[in-house]
């Protein structure tokens, strides 16, 4: 199944349960919380407690996102009754596999991120372990960018390695997501697409989710 997780990095905070509560109702499937320390990327966002804010304001499960610098230190703060996945970069993980083994002992799915010049080559040990790959399309940091078109096909091979080895982890592609290449991202083997201004920078948001989920499955 093809999942839509909006970014709440592009959402107003002032009224953040409700702008999630419309997304959710509109038929979006997970919340992707965009954690930065200002060190590993050069934005600071948010911590633990506005993600536990969420916890029965929405029935959608968490999408954690952690592009810090240390990321074992914190980890186990972002685990919540709706913690779904914890994402960490294998930029940022002296010991990838000890940390995915340590993600998954909390009852939470591991996943891992690159960034967009990092080599799948880094998860040539890791796949058998994680339950999905983020592929970062844009340099991360900020919200708004425009999609890197190197990552097509970054995303075809990894998927083409998925299907060769007959692995089941889900493949996640987050920046620069929106109406006018999903459909595209989506045939290229994505399962899980992240959508920051695409959704929450809209005026109409209920409609940009509807028109987002119809174009991810019309290659289905």
């Amino acid at each position: 199944m093809k999942r839509l997780a909006p970014s709440i990095l592009s959402a107003d905070f002032s009224k953040l349960g409700e702008e999630v509560a419309e997304v959710e109702k509109a038929g979006a499937h997970l919340v992707h919380i965009d954690v930065m320390d200002g060190a590993f990327v050069p934005n600071i966002t948010i911590g633990p407690l506005v993600e536990k804010s969420l916890v029965g304001r929405t029935s959608m499960p968490f999408d954690v996102h952690l592009m810090i610098e240390d990321p074992d230190r914190y980890i186990d703060e972002f685990v919540t009754e709706q913690t779904e996945y914890i994402t960490v970069h294998a930029e940022a993980c002296r010991h990838l596999n000890r940390t995915i083994q340590h993600i998954r002992s909390l009852g939470v799915k591991p996943a891992v991120a690159l960034n967009p010049a990092t080599s799948l080559t880094v998860l040539d040990y890791v796949l058998d372990d994680v339950d999905m790959v983020l592929l970062m399309s844009v340099n991360p940091g900020f919200g708004g960018q425009k999609f890197i078109p190197q990552t097509m096909e970054k995303l075809y091979v990894l998927d083409d390695i998925r299907r060769a080895e007959e692995l089941d982890f889900e493949i996640e592609v987050d920046g620069g997501i929106g109406a006018g290449n999903i459909a595209e991202v989506s045939k290229a083997g994505c399962d899980i697409f992240v959508a920051g201004s695409a959704v929450f920078g809209k005026e109409d948001r209920a409609a940009a989710v509807l028109e987002l989920v119809n174009l991810m499955n019309s290659e289905e």
